[in-house]
């Protein structure tokens, strides 16, 4: 952990700076949670380090009563690609016009060093809250995210953890801050399907079993049927065949196996123990009268969920609007993340920076916007604890 407090911490850029110089690739960490934890410590915060497998986490509150509201997020970030294409060095976190470049500035150190600039300010103008603040800091949401906020969720339960709310720091808004609160996600499952008859040649069928048009009409049963029609706040659920994989290099071979890959993303019309069940009778179908094998491998890797409009979600629109002049829109679309988990334990809500250049080369955002998000943070936290939200 490194030693040094990046001073002030009312200032988010240095802190983002700081944080963007460590190239925390998942499941590395390479000194981002040290940053973190050094500054939150300094605030007066009590950290405890949550190391699953290759991944650490970093888990930190100040005060001990209710309300506790929880800000979350990730300290990992998806690889650079090729250096060489970056106008800036991907972790040189280099400022200039403006403008603050490098991987994870928007998703999310920067939002990251919101939070932490956000409380610095908060405790300067208020004081001790009356209730508690925290932080679940993971390295691993850009990653399998099994050793990461699943896994520290579970061991903070254990030993009698509880929030009144949270909210995460994803990058939701598409095109400009203030543009859209996520207040739910949907779900995703994914499955990989694999047919296996057996090999023998294309002249003399009667001697092979052809696992391929047993997968074929498989994939089309699946992906005839409408999941739904949308449901309130969520669009139509949504299956997608992302592989079809023979590995046939020959033209007079039947092959042996045959197997696809596909994900659904759900909203809250179904469950992924439902989908899971309904993929399996289609499988057992597809298995009748066939001289092999036919197996699916599921994993849902999330629920879908919605944190319903009320008092909280008030509270985080009327920030963003007093700040930025814009009333965000409440929205469940895009993929997933770590609120599926945090769900589960407390109302949850995500806001963070603009996320167009996430996950690109040239990844940038407006300085000017790290410090509104800051504003916006030391807002929601200057509100909650003089009327905590139902």
């Amino acid at each position: 952990m490194s030693s040094d407090v990046i001073a002030p911490l009312s200032n988010p850029l240095p802190i983002a700076q700081a944080l963007i110089q460590r190239p925390s690739i998942t499941p590395k960490d390479e000194g981002a949670l040290g940053v973190v934890q050094t500054a939150l410590e300094a605030m007066g915060f009590v950290c405890r380090r949550y190391p699953f497998g290759e991944v650490d986490n970093l888990y930190a509150r100040l005060g001990n009563a209710e309300p506790c509201f929880l800000f979350a997020g990730h300290t990992d970030v998806v690889p650079p690609g090729t250096e060489a294409d970056w106008q800036q060095p991907p972790f040189a976190a280099h400022a200039e016009d403006g403008m603050l470049w490098g991987r994870g500035a928007a998703d999310m150190k920067g939002a990251i060093a919101a939070m932490i600039a956000s409380v610095h300010r908060f405790l300067d103008e208020a004081g001790t809250p009356d209730g508690s603040i925290a932080f679940l800091i993971t390295g691993d949401e850009e990653g399998p995210a099994i050793n990461g906020t699943k896994a520290v969720l579970k061991a903070l339960e254990a030993e009698g953890e509880t929030f009144s709310h949270c909210l995460v720091g994803e990058p939701t808004n598409p095109n400009a801050l203030g543009d859209t609160i996520k207040s739910g996600r949907r779900g995703s499952l994914n499955c990989r399907l694999t047919v296996t008859g057996r090999q023998g040649h294309v002249a003399y069928p009667e001697r092979a079993e052809n696992p391929i048009p047993r997968l074929m009409g498989l994939l089309e049963r699946l992906n005839a049927r409408v999941l739904d029609e949308g449901a309130p706040h969520f669009q139509p659920s949504n299956l997608e065949i992302t592989s079809v994989d023979v590995g046939n290099p020959t033209t007079n071979v039947i092959p042996a196996e045959a197997s696809a890959r596909f994900n659904i993303r759900f909203n809250i019309r179904h469950t992924g123990d439902e989908l899971t069940h309904w993929i399996e009778d289609e499988v057992a179908k597809t298995a009748l009268g066939f001289n092999g094998q036919v197996k699916a491998d599921i994993h849902v890797t999330g629920e879908a969920f919605l944190t319903p409009a009320g008092d909280f979600t008030t509270l985080l629109q009327d920030a963003i609007e007093a700040e930025t002049g814009r009333r965000p829109a409440l929205t469940t679309g895009g993929g997933t993340s770590d609120a599926r988990f945090i769900q589960a334990y407390c109302p949850v809500a995500e806001f963070g920076l603009v996320g167009a250049t996430m996950h690109q080369v040239d990844e940038r955002v407006p300085v000017s916007d790290i410090e509104t998000l800051t504003k916006i943070y030391t807002r929601i936290l200057t509100r909650y604890f003089t009327d905590t939200p139902a």
